[in-house]
């Protein structure tokens, strides 16, 4: 390899793409692509935009639903990633966003009811968090919120779950990656880690050291 110093303007390397909806306190609700989120025990720490209708909804009713769409639902996602559910449009984003009130429609995704929290899941996603914002904190540099958000109920599309668990079969569920501003899929299996609690029937080259 050859390697170059490089100054990219963004650092997606491939993460997973989420639709968080959240309450806006006067009976409808906000959804809102995002991609910045890591997992660990019953916690998902998002990043935020501090100038968003999430922000906004998450620091006056901390309840939301984290959903993770599979590949075939990137168009959906991105019919809504030019548009704000906050009302005026912030100055910062007015060049290249609009208001929309009415994401679900636009997306042509369906809102159903959630068992634990008041905002409604997307129906099309195979895995839906309910989740409770319990911080919300500006990074460093104070330019976005890190919210931790503990995950009080897990749906998962039974044809992604191990029959008879409560395990998701990665060889059935793919998320919808996003990498370098370009939507992708999974590819493959390569491997398993020596963690894993679902080991395929096949013998394969095993990744250590990651949880």
């Amino acid at each position: 390899m050859t390697h170059l110093t490089i100054e990219p303007s963004i650092l997606y390397v491939g993460t997973p793409v989420e639709l968080i909806s959240t309450d806006n306190g006067d009976g409808t609700f906000n959804l809102a692509p995002m991609s910045s989120a890591w997992a660990l025990g019953d916690v998902v720490v998002l990043g935020i935009g501090t100038d968003g209708q999430t922000a906004r909804n998450l620091l006056q009713r901390p309840e939301m639903v984290i959903n993770f769409p599979s590949p075939e639902l990137w168009t959906a996602v991105e019919s809504i990633a030019g548009m704000t559910g906050r009302y005026p449009v912030p100055e910062e984003k007015r060049e290249r966003f609009r208001y929309e009130p009415a994401k679900f429609e636009t997306a042509g995704l369906t809102p159903v009811p959630s068992e634990l929290v008041g905002p409604p899941r997307v129906a099309e996603c195979p895995l839906q968090f309910e989740a409770v914002a319990d911080d919300i904190r500006l990074d460093a540099g104070g330019n976005f919120f890190v919210v931790e958000a503990r995950v009080v109920r897990v749906h998962a599309d039974q044809r992604i779950v191990v029959p008879g668990t409560s395990y998701v079969d990665p060889r059935r569920w793919s998320p919808l990656i996003y990498n370098f501003r370009h939507y992708f899929g999974l590819a493959g299996q390569l491997g398993e880690s020596f963690r894993t609690e679902t080991p395929t029937a096949a013998t394969c080259n095993s990744v250590s050291g990651v949880s």
